[in-house]
């Protein structure tokens, strides 16, 4: 049963991805994935998802950051939702806002690791609706 939504899953921990990957084929999406900045925006590039689920830390502390900022400087991928998802409050004590820094981070919605199935599915469906 699919919805006909594609979703990009971008992390490097493949448990994560893996975890991630089955809630949302439950929920009906097909699913890619990337292990990390690079092969992110060859997957986008070949075939741009519907949104796209990014990590923030992969590569470098800021990897998932500089992939939403290329995303959403190109015409063709600006207007792709991002959701970050991220244990960057934990690794780093930094704490990330959807209320007031979505100018400064340039994705619509954040999610902090671990990921909560039912936040996960609201979330998407929130920002996947016409």
């Amino acid at each position: 049963m699919s919805n006909g939504k594609r979703i990009l899953v971008v992390d490097d921990d493949p448990d994560i991805v893996a975890s991630i990957e089955m809630m949302l084929e439950g929920a009906g999406y097909t699913v890619s994935t990337a292990r990390g900045a690079a092969e992110c925006m060859k997957a986008v590039e070949a075939a741009p998802p519907d949104l796209i689920l990014l990590d923030v830390m992969m590569e470098k502390l800021s990897s998932g950051l500089h992939v939403g900022y290329q995303l959403r400087a190109d015409p063709a991928t600006q207007s792709i939702p991002i959701i970050m998802i991220s244990a960057i409050g934990e690794a780093t004590g930094m704490r990330v806002s959807e209320a007031k820094d979505t100018d400064y981070v340039a994705a619509d919605d954040f999610i902090e690791k671990p990921v909560r199935r039912d936040d996960l599915i609201a979330r998407i469906e929130s920002l996947l609706r016409p």
